[in-house]
This record gives C-alpha cells, sequence and structure tokens, in this order.
C-alpha cells in the first residue's frame, strides 16, 4: 500500500468540491493562494495518471452534486485506482508523495458545512462554524450555512463561520 493514499483522496475531493462551489459561486472569497496551488498540483497529478477512471469521474459528480464528502463506495474506488496506479508506476508514486507533501505543509484545511445551533453559558464559548485561535496551524477555513451560535451570561462568547479569536 502507498502511504499517503488515503489523505490525497481526501485533498482530490476537497479540490474537486472547492471548484464546484466556485462555479455556483458559494466560494469563501478569503481562499488561501497556497493551499488552492497544491490542490491543483494534487488534480493535476493524479488526474492525468487516472484519465478517464470512473472513480474520479464519479467523485465529480458527486461533488458537483453538493457532497461534502465522497459516499464511501467512491471513496474506496478512488483510493483503490490512485493506489493501483502508484504500484504500478515508481514516477507517479514519487510525484504523488511530492504534491501531497507540499499540500500538507500548507497547514490544515478546516471545512464546515451546515452546522447546527450552539449556547454558551456560564462564562463559556460557543462556535457552529471553524474556531481556530489566532489562526494556529495557518491553512484555510471555510464555513458555509452556519447554525446560530448564542452567547447567554457574563463572560461567554459565542460565534458563526471562521473565528481566529
Amino acid at each position: 500500500m502507498v502511504t499517503g493514499v488515503e489523505i490525497a483522496v481526501g485533498y482530490l475531493f476537497a479540490w474537486m468540491v472547492r471548484k464546484a462551489t466556485r462555479v455556483a459561486g458559494r466560494a469563501d472569497a478569503e481562499v488561501d493562494r497556497a493551499l488552492d496551488e497544491g490542490m491543483d498540483r494534487l488534480h493535476e497529478v493524479v488526474s492525468a495518471r487516472l484519465g478517464p477512471d470512473p472513480a474520479l469521474e464519479r467523485a465529480q459528480e458527486e461533488a458537483e452534486a453538493g457532497r461534502d464528502a465522497p459516499s464511501e463506495r467512491t471513496r474506496r474506488r478512488l483510493i483503490d485506482a490512485v493506489e493501483d496506479a502508484a504500484e504500478r508506476d515508481p514516477g507517479f508514486a514519487q510525484e504523488l508523495a511530492r504534491a501531497l507533501a507540499a499540500l500538507q505543509a500548507t497547514g490544515p484545511v478546516d471545512t464546515v458545512i451546515d452546522s447546527g445551533a450552539s449556547t454558551a453559558s456560564g462564562g463559556g464559548r460557543a462556535s457552529t462554524g471553524v474556531l481556530r485561535p489566532g489562526g494556529a496551524g495557518g491553512g484555510s477555513a471555510t464555513a458555509q450555512r452556519t447554525g446560530d451560535a448564542t452567547a447567554e451570561g457574563a463572560g461567554s462568547r459565542a460565534s458563526t463561520g471562521v473565528d481566529y479569536s
């Protein structure tokens, strides 16, 4: 088994979702350029090697349909396709490893979609999106259609969306 393929497939699907949401006009205007470039590169590497692979095409369909993650079957099929290609082609395996390493160096990718409501009380903190104090770890964070966050009582804080405070 090739190291990092499951992570690569996760990034690959995230790339597909980001492209689909941009086409639909729902993308966050503040997208981390380094992360975008890394995800673009990973997609180029995988799609150039797999070509019109049915698993890759199905993942694209699911991303365009608004899914935030591939179905379990599609994920397994895509992992198998990428692993098979990497096992058969050492050059592809090396290129994939380099693209993945560069992407992981950009920092974490946090995404929240359709979160529920949250309430903080008694000095607590509630968040219905991404909470990353001070932007810890760099990377990228996006939130879409977050629920209500309510703070009740002295010292309580609530946030919805992306909170770097």
